[in-house]
């Protein structure tokens, strides 16, 4: 699983959350990182503070409402998105993310088949800061703008290349799918895109578009938890 989702937050979203991280107090981005906070460097916003819930919750919201986030990501369960920056000398060594993670302050825990990083910095805002993911087709590399999201299979090796010039500014989050395999997320995810680009040219009233849609549905009947 890998998909770079457009504008999934709006120009007025994004101003907002500049503006509320304009003012915040940073802390050591390692007291994430788990078993990779050894080769994180970076700042994060406290993920327990008043401001990163109520900014985490905004994230959360915007994204649940992208319809396609929803395709690609299937999600049953979002941890409460994180907050990041970068500044010059920063990076994230390659890693790959927990398979689980736990919320301290409710004590809900989640299975992390997901990561989805959202851009709050424009590409011209900084140097350097190019995310790069591992998939079955090798390295993909992603500097998208700011409101795009980046989401990838937390299995997959990825990494944060050192910041040269300027700040990076980004939310991270970790998702549990309806649908565990990302094999099985993939084609649900092809065939909903198909499903969408057919309508408009043949009608949601059409036989084979109910054939279509009653495929998927059940589809995630037999692979889906929910």
């Amino acid at each position: 699983m890998l998909a770079h989702v457009p504008g999934a937050l709006g120009e007025a979203e994004i101003l907002r959350l500049r503006e509320a991280l304009a003012g915040a107090s940073w802390e050591d981005g390692a007291s994430s990182g788990g078993a990779s906070k050894t080769m994180k460097r970076n700042s994060q916003l406290p993920p327990d503070s008043e401001l990163s819930r109520k900014l985490g919750s905004a994230v959360a919201s915007a994204l649940l409402a992208s319809p396609a986030f929803i395709a690609a990501a299937i999600p049953l369960r979002i941890f409460p998105p994180l907050f990041e920056r970068y500044e010059a000398g920063d990076r994230f060594d390659p890693h790959v993310d927990n398979a689980v993670r736990g919320d301290a302050m409710t004590g809900a825990r989640i299975r992390v088949d997901l990561c989805a990083t959202l851009l709050l910095s424009e590409p011209d805002e900084y140097e350097g800061g190019h995310l790069f993911v591992e998939d079955i087709f090798g390295s993909r590399e992603f500097k998208p703008h700011a409101g795009d999201v980046v989401l990838f299979s937390a299995g997959s090796l990825n990494m944060v290349t050192p910041v040269t010039r300027g700040e990076r500014l980004a939310s991270f989050v970790w998702l549990q799918s309806m649908i565990q395999s990302d094999e099985a997320r993939d084609l649900v995810c092809d065939l909903d895109a198909a499903i969408q680009d057919l309508s408009p040219r043949i009608g949601g009233d059409d036989a084979d578009m109910r054939r279509l849609s009653t495929v998927y549905h059940n589809l995630i009947r037999i692979w889906g938890e929910a």
